[in-house]
């Protein structure tokens, strides 16, 4: 994991290999294949990577910017956006960045891709951080133990709150349930273990599914595909294949 930094200017960060978690102190991104995480300036974050991961990065000047969400969000990038930011990062290398000052050609790159993003459909890839003491212990147990099936009873009682006081702060906080809210942790550790390596029953039992075929649907549902298309995708994908 990269130390805490924020820049004064905005990027995106795209993963032409592996999985990227974009940490903020509004909530985790998750960036996988073919998706593109965007931190607007000032914000303190840090970069995790996960499996053998190949990163890109490319700032935006405001006039760009502001074309982009002013919070943290996730989008699914297009061909020609991958393309674009392959392009601007040069050759496959760890932690590649575009230049501090692009061509008159890349700068003309740059707002292709500003514009192919502000088309592309946002993704439900960014997991908003609680603020309440409460859920942020919950969100502690979830994380540690992604495969535990407790009811929000049963969690409520180790972290001293009732379920009912726990509902109401997941809708008010974070406009979910907690069915929701625990299916996206798991997906993103499911993420996380897909790029490692672990094929999709593996990842479906240490996530906490017993049948394989709901963890495929539950993944389907909010990354768009299934585990194995996903993993026979973010592999062909990688430079070089």
């Amino acid at each position: 994991m990269s130390a805490l930094q924020s820049h004064e200017r905005g990027h995106l960060v795209y993963a032409a290999s592996g999985v990227l978690a974009v940490h903020t102190d509004r909530g985790t991104s998750i960036v996988p294949a073919n998706r593109v995480a965007w931190t607007p300036a000032g914000y303190s974050h840090r970069h995790e990577a996960h499996g053998d991961t190949d990163m890109r990065i490319v700032f935006l000047e405001p006039a760009l910017a502001r074309h982009l969400p002013d919070r943290p969000a996730v989008f699914l990038a297009s061909g020609i956006a991958r393309e674009i930011l392959l392009a601007l990062t040069g050759p496959g290398n760890d932690d590649r960045s575009a230049p501090a000052h692009p061509s008159a050609a890349g700068s003309r790159l740059l707002r292709v891709l500003v514009d192919e993003l502000w088309e592309a459909q946002e993704q439900p890839l960014h997991f908003p951080e609680p603020q309440d003491d409460r859920l942020q212990a919950m969100a502690r147990l979830l994380s540690e133990r992604p495969a535990d099936n407790a009811s929000l009873a049963e969690l409520g009682r180790t972290i001293g709150a009732s379920s009912r006081t726990l509902s109401r702060l997941l809708h008010d906080e974070l406009g979910m349930t907690f069915y929701e809210w625990r299916t996206q942790l798991r997906i993103y550790h499911a993420l996380v273990l897909l790029a490692e390596g672990h094929d999709t029953t593996q990842t479906a039992h240490a996530c906490g599914w017993a049948n394989p075929s709901t963890f495929i649907a539950a993944f389907a549902a909010i990354i768009g595909t299934t585990p194995g298309r996903y993993r026979a995708g973010r592999q062909s994908a990688a430079p070089g294949d």
